[in-house]
């Protein structure tokens, strides 16, 4: 952790308080989903279309429909009424690449009794239909308090970036949803390096096209995932937002510092 509490002299555009921890930083990094983009609002929906179709098209093939409880079992929780009520930071639907979701659910078409041909091809029209519902909803909506802060960066003169699962071209498609591609210098999805997260190389190809060092740079996302990138990578501060009070610190093991809001960081200048 590279705060100035702990004596490292950083040269950077201003400093970032968190819960009272102070980093000197150039830059930020963000994750996208759970992070600047209310994730169940998306992807939550998007899940249900995926399945649904896969299922079926299942069906139709005289084939068991998908377990009901899929959508569960890969990280979204429901309340009593049946109605989506939160995820699981660490589960493949909030950490996984789209890749690695369609091969989760080709592999339950092939349970099923299909060919792993068949599965696959299955697996990816179902993304397409799913993809085609989101498309026409643009369903997307940013969480609290990231616009103002997004803003405040934009003043301070931090250069800002995006690290994601999400493949790339659909991560612009959603920062324009959501009105913010402006405020980011540079987007890199899962499809821009060979090894996403928890591996560092999301973070160390952001730096090198921002132009800054990683040891001046901060990373904000959701899951442990994200903070196991950003400290592989070196960075001065991992920390991880816990939007819904559900992990705690020892949901984020790798994290600097854990917060609930965009309320709880301050930028100031550097003195």
């Amino acid at each position: 952790m590279n705060s100035i509490e702990s004596g490292n002299n950083l040269p950077s555009a201003a400093t970032l308080d968190v819960a009272g921890i102070k980093f000197r930083v150039e830059a930020i990094l963000f994750d996208k989903d759970g992070t600047l983009m209310d994730f169940i609002y998306t992807w939550g929906r998007w899940g249900e279309r995926l399945l649904a179709h896969f299922s079926s098209e299942l069906m139709k093939r005289q084939r068991s429909a998908l377990p009901t409880d899929l959508l569960q079992v890969w990280g979204i929780s429901y309340d009593a009424e049946g109605q989506i009520s939160g995820y699981d930071r660490n589960s493949p639907l909030s950490m996984g690449t789209v890749d690695d979701l369609l091969t989760l659910l080709a592999m339950e078409g092939y349970k099923a009794g299909l060919s792993w041909a068949e599965a696959k091809v299955l697996a990816a029209q179902s993304r397409v239909a799913a993809d085609e519902v989101l498309e026409g909803s643009r369903t997307a909506r940013l969480l609290p308090e990231v616009l103002p802060f997004l803003e405040q960066c934009g003043q301070a003169g931090l250069l800002l970036g995006i690290v994601t699962s999400d493949e790339t071209a659909a991560a612009e498609k959603h920062l324009e949803w959501l009105g913010i591609r402006p405020y980011f210098s540079v987007c890199v999805g899962a499809d821009r390096v060979n090894w996403g997260k928890p591996y560092p190389e999301m973070v160390e190809l952001a730096c090198r096209e921002l132009g800054v060092e990683a040891a001046r740079v901060a990373v904000i996302g959701d899951t442990d995932g994200d903070m196991q990138m950003a400290r592989s990578a070196g960075v001065a501060a991992a920390i991880a937002l816990d939007e819904g009070h559900t992990s705690g610190k020892e949901g984020f093991p790798s994290a600097d510092v854990v917060m609930t809001s965009y309320r709880e960081l301050r930028l100031g200048d550097v003195r």
